[in-house]
């Protein structure tokens, strides 16, 4: 006999595949990607939010992070505001990709880990307690691998990462346009270490469990309360930019995405990133600094789409209508994905 749980998972994937997007099951998934309530029963919350038992809401999360659906449900951070990141890459000798992908992987502070169709075939995002300890770890993989890697460090962000909307396939782009990145990196993740201990037990995603927030207060030696108060405080200060549900588009039939960039000039690329942020189908956008001769390009967006063909066309019409491709373009479809998970800005040793 079937429990509760699984039959809600199997609900929630006939709703993506075409079926009743109003459904209770549908709803946990989709909804509460945002907007998660920071009380001591959360589940329960949503349980009678959506016409559902707690019970069986727990086991749906549990199956959708087993089979990769869901990632964690947590705290997505702001870039930059807690430590230091970048967008990094670097060619890797085609008999040799595996290799320095497992290598890459292996580092706790990097999140993303794509392979994508370009000379610079592995690219990977860091996230760091500081610039210094960033530098260390890219000056690690540059020694490890043989291989020279450029770092793009995020200098203005137009969408990231606000929650993927399961209907239309696409990113809710409210409230984040032309946001600048920090200026001083120096004072990156000058938390104090209560704090700190809190944010190494947060950054890897709540318990799926009955009371979440006093298990990760237990972990962090804060009481359940102060817990809920402290990610409270930091959504309003605009640490955590989003908290809640946090699912990968691949394992959801989002299984074609598409880097795009342009080398768009300075005076213009806020404007342009504005533009380009609004549309519809683009699920991230941000200027980067360039990292010249190799790579000129500055204005970035992700696309994802069901298909190759349905990310070509939705970037081909933007690209006509915005005038885009008056500059000088690539897009970077991704080939195989070797790691993806929540930001590690501290890890176990401290830093």
């Amino acid at each position: 006999m079937s429990c509760p749980g699984a039959r809600l998972v199997d609900i929630a994937q006939a709703d993506l595949s075409g079926g009743s997007v109003g459904s209770g099951a549908f709803r946990v998934l989709n909804d509460y990607q945002r907007d998660f309530p920071l009380v001591p029963r959360p589940f329960a919350e949503i349980a009678a939010r959506c016409g559902l038992d707690e019970a069986a809401v727990l086991d749906a999360l549990r199956a959708w992070t087993a089979s990769g659906v869901v990632s964690r449900v947590g705290a997505v951070f702001a870039p930059r505001r807690i430590g230091a990141s970048a967008l990094a890459a670097l060619a890797a000798p085609a008999d040799r990709l595996d290799a320095i992908a497992a290598r890459v992987s292996a580092v706790a502070e990097v999140n993303h880990n794509y392979q994508r169709e370009h000379a610079f075939n592995l690219w990977f995002v860091v996230t760091a307690a500081s610039a210094q300890r960033l530098d260390e770890l890219i000056a690690g993989i540059e020694a490890d691998t043989g291989c020279a890697v450029i770092v793009l460090p995020l200098e203005e962000e137009f969408h990231i990462d606000l929650g993927f909307d399961l209907v239309a396939g696409r990113s809710d782009a409210t409230g984040m346009r032309g946001m600048p990145a920090p200026a001083d990196e120096s004072a990156a993740c000058a938390l104090p270490g209560l704090e700190r201990n809190f944010m190494r037990a947060l950054q890897s995603g709540l318990r799926i469990a009955e009371r979440p927030f006093e298990a990760l207060g237990h972990e962090a030696g804060l009481s359940e309360g102060m817990a809920i108060e402290l990610i409270e405080r930091w959504v309003a200060e605009g640490l955590i930019k989003r908290f809640g549900v946090v699912v990968r588009h691949h394992e959801l039939g989002f299984r074609a995405n598409a880097m795009c960039v342009w080398d768009v000039p300075d005076a213009e690329a806020g404007r342009i990133g504005r533009l380009l942020a609004a549309e519809p189908a683009v699920t991230l956008c941000y200027r980067r600094r360039r990292a010249l001769p190799d790579w000129p390009y500055n204005l970035f967006c992700m696309i994802h789409g069901r298909t190759r063909d349905a990310v070509q066309a939705a970037r081909g019409d933007i690209a006509r209508r915005i005038g885009l491709d008056r500059w000088r373009h690539e897009v970077l479809f991704s080939c195989r994905r070797f790691k993806q998970q929540g930001a590690c800005y501290l890890t176990d040793s401290g830093t």
